[in-house]
């Protein structure tokens, strides 16, 4: 006996692949933090940043376009401080109520990091102040992980159901953050949420520096970032603006000055003489700035005292080769290192002659 039609149909569909659920739509405020997304949201997720890799993110002009993703979008992703302080007037013309602060579609980045660079004094005349604490949280590739964490927690309020499939892909991605940072074996060793804490209070090297496992130091396990940066710990840049407050912090670099006076206030001539008799007395011969600044104005100033300008991305898709955040890592240690470099070989050139 033939089985009625609608029978057939029934047994067809059952044997066919669930249809796919809607994707949720999620709009960032960084490239980074839309990477981030992408990786821990994997195929259930759809991302679009604002910012470019390399756009200044406190200057943003707020288009029409912008307002129109986030009319749509299930989760807004901002750093949460003053960094993006255009990011508010953007929410308000999407009138999208479910992304605004406080709401469940609404993630604040930097929720559970420890801000560094609190001011002290609150004036303007202190220029661009940042008065939460510094925002440039994305420099500490450590921090990361914590965004993904909330961007993780994000995702699970729009969709409990798929919170395993967010989880695990939280957890490769914090692994993948502690092998890059410190290496393979020492992650074996001491585990990533030791060797974070350690980091993140400025003991890890003097501590590994102290400490034996099997006959060596404890130093000599270390890998990944911090071992490629070890030529620049404890050495002396300039940097362009205070962009780099975490990523000093980790890797040991310190800042004789800045190229603006103050944060967001462009410099003088009379500033950038005395920033430069400065690095003349003090022998800084590394400049950093991030690329979307005046590379004519970096490359003058280490012209005149024969330095060497580490131009890089502050996010994302800023340079060539860096379409990821492990990427964008390798750019700044490998650039600084080998800015680092060539000043060693100046150096042994000179004292030749």
């Amino acid at each position: 006996m033939r089985k009625p039609l609608w029978t057939l149909f029934l047994s067809f569909l059952l044997l066919q692949p669930a249809m796919a659920a809607k994707k949720i739509y999620v709009v960032t405020t960084l490239s980074t933090y839309a990477d981030i997304t992408a990786r821990v949201g994997g195929e259930r997720v759809e991302v679009h940043a604002i910012v470019r890799g390399n756009q200044d993110a406190h200057f943003v002009r707020p288009k029409p376009s912008y307002a129109v993703m986030l009319q749509k979008a299930d989760l807004f992703v901002s750093t949460g401080l003053d960094l993006e302080l255009w990011a508010p007037t953007v929410v308000d013309r999407a009138g999208n109520p479910k992304i605004r602060s406080g709401q469940p579609g609404y993630v604040a980045a930097w929720d559970g990091i420890k801000l560094l660079d609190k001011p002290t004094v609150l004036s303007r005349s202190e220029g661009g102040l940042h008065i939460y604490g510094n925002p440039h949280i994305t420099t500490n590739p450590l921090n990361l992980k914590v965004i993904a964490d909330n961007i993780v927690t994000g995702l699970e309020k729009i969709d409990p159901a798929s919170s395993a499939y967010y989880r695990a892909n939280l957890k490769a991605f914090r692994d993948e953050i502690d092998r890059r940072v410190f290496g393979d074996e020492l992650v074996r060793l001491m585990g990533g949420t030791l060797l974070t804490r350690l980091a993140n209070q400025g003991g890890l090297i003097d501590f590994l520096q102290k400490k034996s496992f099997k006959g060596k130091k404890m130093i000599e396990y270390l890998g990944g970032w911090l071992k490629e940066g070890m030529p620049f710990r404890g050495k002396t840049i300039v940097a362009y603006h205070k962009n780099w407050v975490y990523f000093q912090h980790l890797f040991g670099l310190r800042v004789l000055d800045y190229v603006e006076p103050k944060p967001g206030i462009p410099p003088s001539p009379k500033h950038v003489e005395e920033l430069i008799r400065e690095m003349r007395a003090q022998k800084v011969r590394v400049l950093m700035a991030a690329n979307y600044f005046s590379a004519e104005k970096v490359h003058d100033i280490c012209a005149k005292v024969g330095a060497v300008p580490v131009m890089v991305p502050m996010g994302v898709g800023g340079a060539g080769g860096t379409g990821d955040v492990f990427s964008l890592v390798d750019y700044w240690v490998s650039h600084l290192k080998a800015a680092f470099e060539t000043v060693n070989t100046k150096k042994q050139e000179s004292e030749k002659r």
